[in-house]
Order: structure tokens, then C-alpha cells, then sequence
């Protein structure tokens, strides 16, 4: 097999239906963060700060059976984006961009913190900087950092 036939394979293996087509073209609108977020506890807010926590749930772990790498990505950019409100910001903006050190393993059942912190909040450009640990240990399982546009959309 060769290199091109075998990236067809591994892609065309990882949109194996699980759910039919219809059924998920059905799905309301946003249903992808609530995919994400459903069971996490706001722990605490403060001024530029968000504590969340959750257990990870058997939906979002990989083949590997720990917290999916994409699954960890949606934490920080919907926590991350959260944490702009604490600071007043009136929208969470859009994503400009991502980073995502992976640096440990969660697994099913177990509880996890997401912390995340705005770093700057200006007219344009906001920054946070998330942490995703192991609540028993406090064990680093990934360090994000995002930014986001927040300027007010235009209304032409």
C-alpha cells in the first residue's frame, strides 16, 4: 500500500459511522460544546479567573481510552473564552488562535480542574492562559493558551 493510499485509509477509518448521517445532521445548532462541557462544575469565578471541574466522561475519550487531545482543545477554548467575561468583556470573541501542550493522561471516571486565567483582556486582543490538571494530584494533564478578537462586530 502505498503513502497516499494509506492516509485515504486512516481518514476514511476515523469517519466510520457510528451514528448515521441524518441522525447527526439533525442535531440543534451549539451541540457540539454541550457535548463537551455537560457535567462541569463551576468551582469558582473571580476577577480574571475560572475554576471549573469534572469527571471525565466515557464520550470523550480516545481509542487509547484517556481524554480525547480534541476534547482537552474544546475545554480551553470554551473555558478559556469564559473567563473573558469575568473581566467584563461583553463578547468571548473569536479564536485567532490555539496552543495546546499535552503533557499527561486522563482517564475515565477521574476528576479533572480546569483553570483558566486572563492574561489581557484589551480593546481588540485578549489572551488566557488554561490549565488542565488531575483534581486528587494536582498533576499537570495540559497547559493551553488562547487568543481570541474580542472587538464588538460591526453591525452593517
Amino acid at each position: 500500500m502505498d503513502s497516499q493510499e494509506k492516509v485515504k485509509k486512516s481518514l476514511e477509518a476515523a469517519g466510520e459511522e457510528i451514528v448515521s448521517t441524518a441522525t447527526l445532521n439533525s442535531l440543534p445548532p451549539r451541540f457540539y460544546d454541550a457535548f463537551i462541557v455537560k457535567g462541569l462544575r463551576i468551582d469558582a469565578i473571580e476577577h480574571g479567573r475560572v475554576l471549573c471541574s469534572m469527571t471525565v466522561p466515557p464520550r470523550l475519550l480516545n481509542t487509547g481510552n484517556f481524554l480525547h487531545g480534541g476534547a482537552t482543545a474544546s475545554l480551553v477554548d470554551i473555558v478559556g473564552s469564559a473567563a473573558f467575561y469575568s473581566v467584563g468583556v461583553v463578547s468571548s470573541g473569536v479564536s485567532l488562535e490555539i496552543s495546546i501542550s499535552y503533557l499527561d493522561s486522563a482517564f475515565v471516571n477521574e476528576e479533572i480542574e480546569i483553570e483558566a486565567k486572563v492574561l489581557r483582556a484589551g480593546k481588540a486582543v485578549g489572551v488566557s492562559t488554561v490549565e488542565i490538571r488531575k483534581k486528587k494530584t494536582g498533576k499537570l494533564i495540559a497547559q493551553g493558551r488562547h487568543t481570541k478578537y474580542l472587538a464588538a462586530s460591526s453591525k452593517l
